[in-house]
């Protein structure tokens, strides 16, 4: 089996998710880049063109499958896939749930959220219903996503995203969750969920996601059913509102921040190749139940600074709980605080048989291999 994949720049999800399950499947793997001598034996592509990216996989040879999990090459791949007539997403559900814009649009019907779309050069408008969250209309990691309390706030951003649209939307107060899904082409089977803590406001910087049966699921689903959303892996971020729940955005792609690895653990399923199998042509299977409870937690950077001391990678076992910690910053780096998932220093996931044997063993790790900033 052919299996094209697409990437920027290289991800833990990848390099140690998808690739090594692309093996294990048996497949022979392309990766398509624009930066290739960021990635091993990878094809140069302007992967972000979807006619280059169609032409050099003809180019190279038939393929059994194309997929990618970058948040910015869904619909390009998707495309390409649909070209060669090979299971895949629905473009137009990727360039929608990527559009934070036009996943508004597209969930009016359910969902009644104020946003307006502000592209470059448009002042302002007056007498909007301050504070509005004020977004990159296609952003990742949190960049640049503030609670905004008047125009000040807003042209700030808008400064540091010159020549691109912004979106303004009603904020949406409540606790925070994730649906986590793996569609086929029948139906969508729900993995599970988090429970997100968010940093303090005026910035949206997430710190840890706990494991948690995702409440009004049925919700959800109906709003992925309405963009279209359902083949493959999809990760989306919900609040319960005192309206009920609304979609805060929908990643049509797997879930990151090694919370992908953390949902396999707590399963206990080859995750990254059940995956792969729905883009070979496969069903997707019915999940199992979880084995147990799982957490996730960012050290987050609190201000700027030189790493002095830091943690290496490391995965333990204390008592019944499995703890694995991942460096994503090294000793001796220059830290910018930018109030964004940029900040991370590191991640640290657990799974154990209960959330009060993983907290503990997260507090004790903590506490005995802290990172110091000078």
């Amino acid at each position: 089996m052919r299996l094209y994949l697409t990437a920027l720049k290289p991800t833990d999800s990848v390099t140690d998710g998808f690739l090594p399950a692309a093996r294990a499947l048996g497949c022979e793997v392309t990766i398509l880049t624009d930066r290739p001598e960021q990635h091993p034996d990878a094809v140069l592509c302007d992967v972000k063109d979807p006619r280059a990216l169609i032409d050099t996989v003809a180019e190279l040879g038939r393929p059994d499958a194309i997929f990618s999990n970058s948040d910015h090459l869904q619909a390009e791949t998707a495309l390409a896939a649909d070209y060669f007539g090979l299971p895949g997403k629905d473009w137009r559900a990727c360039l929608a749930a990527k559009n934070k814009h036009l996943m508004r649009r597209g969930l009016a019907p359910l969902e009644q959220v104020f946003a307006l779309r502000l592209p470059p050069g448009r002042p302002v408008p007056a007498g909007l219903p301050y504070p509005l969250v004020v977004k990159p209309r296609e952003g990742v990691a949190s960049e640049d996503v503030v609670l905004a309390g008047g125009e000040a706030d807003v042209e700030a951003v808008r400064a540091r995203r010159p020549g691109e649209a912004v979106v303004l939307e009603e904020f949406l107060e409540g606790p925070l969750y994730t649906l986590e899904t793996l569609g086929d082409a029948t139906g969508i089977q729900v993995l599970g969920g988090f429970r997100t803590t968010l940093g303090a406001l005026p910035y949206f910087v997430e710190e840890r996601l706990d494991w948690a049966d995702p409440p009004e699921r049925e919700h959800v689903l109906g709003a992925l059913r309405m963009l279209g959303v359902g083949f493959g892996a999809c990760h989306t971020e919900y609040v319960l509102t005192a309206d009920g729940p609304r979609i805060i955005e929908v990643n049509y792609r797997a879930i990151g921040d090694h919370c992908d690895f953390l949902l396999a653990e707590i399963l206990g399923v080859p995750l990254f190749e059940q995956i792969l199998r729905v883009h070979l042509g496969e069903p997707a299977p019915v999940p199992p139940a979880a084995r147990g409870y799982g957490t996730a937690v960012s050290v987050v950077a609190e201000r700027s600074g030189t790493i002095t001391s830091a943690p290496g990678e490391l995965e333990l076992v204390d008592g019944e709980v499995r703890l694995w910690h991942r460096p994503i910053r090294g000793v001796g780096e220059m830290v910018r605080q930018t109030h964004t998932n940029r900040d991370y220093l590191g991640v640290i996931r657990a799974v154990g048989p209960s959330r009060e044997a993983v907290e503990r063993a997260v507090t004790a790790f903590r506490a005995a291999r802290p990172w110091v900033l000078s």
